[in-house]
């Protein structure tokens, strides 16, 4: 099998042009993981140079699907059930409130990944006697993973120690073959693919009551974070929240929400 070699040149290259399609920043320190990745795609694809696939990217993709297919390959999908879950309690309890005093309620949860998030969000929603009245929307960036996400089974890794065995009992049957959702819960997320650069994409959603965006703005560059914190600040409805990963922080994004502190979380609004 050849072996493929990629410079420095060639990785300023692919890095800028994954980052103009999916907003995700790849710096020095992703070179050797990036460049793995890359070159075995390369590879599978039956391409004996870099710089030929490259021109098969920038100018023979008219459609983009062949940098989508790229873009699978090089994001992670690293999540699993009741992960940061304090947020996760307070959105449901938001949510549970709106459905008390209006009947129905909608919440995003944005870059999923494989699922294990809106899924754990439809399980506490159940526990409180509102999941149907909820309406659940989970979108990636990733096509084939989403497709795994509605499937609603999962690696055995998906239920780590320290979750609540009695929800997970309830609403999971875990073996050491795999996780698999309960038909109730996996029929209660509407999955699909979105590009959250993609602002008209992400207008087409709706509005809504709570926004999951958790752990994925720290890929963006800070002008990038900004732009989307922007689009999903016009998707909250006026009492809506945004939860973001609790490593990150939008404060010194400058952005037009506020921050406020809920059970000791944080989530953001819309100004008044």
């Amino acid at each position: 099998m050849p072996h493929l070699v990629m410079s420095p040149q060639l990785y300023v290259l692919f890095s800028t042009l994954v980052e103009e399609a999916s907003g995700i920043l790849y710096g020095p320190q992703d070179q050797q993981v990036f460049a793995s990745k890359l070159t075995d795609h390369v590879l599978d694809l039956g391409y004996s140079s870099l710089l030929d696939y490259y021109y098969r990217l920038r100018y023979d993709d008219p459609d983009g699907n062949e940098m989508r297919r790229l873009v699978e390959t090089l994001v992670v999908h690293e999540t699993y059930f009741f992960r940061e879950l304090p947020p996760l309690i307070e959105i449901a309890d938001h949510l549970t409130a709106l459905v008390k005093q209006r009947g129905h309620a909608r919440v995003w949860s944005a870059a999923c990944a494989s699922g294990e998030e809106p899924y754990t969000l439809a399980m506490l929603l159940d526990e409180r006697g509102v999941l149907d009245q909820v309406e659940i929307v989970a979108t990636d960036i990733s096509a084939a993973v989403i497709a795994r996400a509605a499937a609603g089974r999962h690696s055995p890794r998906s239920l780590r120690d320290g979750h609540p065995p009695a929800i997970a009992a309830r609403y999971l049957e875990a073996s050491p073959q795999g996780v698999i959702v309960s038909p109730r819960i996996r029929g209660a997320v509407t999955f699909s693919r979105l590009n959250l650069i993609d602002a008209d994409g992400v207008q087409r959603l709706g509005l809504f009551d709570a926004i999951l965006c958790r752990n994925v703005l720290i890929y963006f560059r800070d002008d990038r974070v900004l732009s989307v914190v922007e689009h999903l600040a016009k998707m909250l409805r006026p009492d809506g929240l945004l939860a973001v990963g609790v490593s990150e922080s939008l404060l010194r994004a400058g952005t037009s929400l506020v921050c406020e502190e809920r059970g000791g979380s944080f989530f953001y609004k819309r100004a008044s």
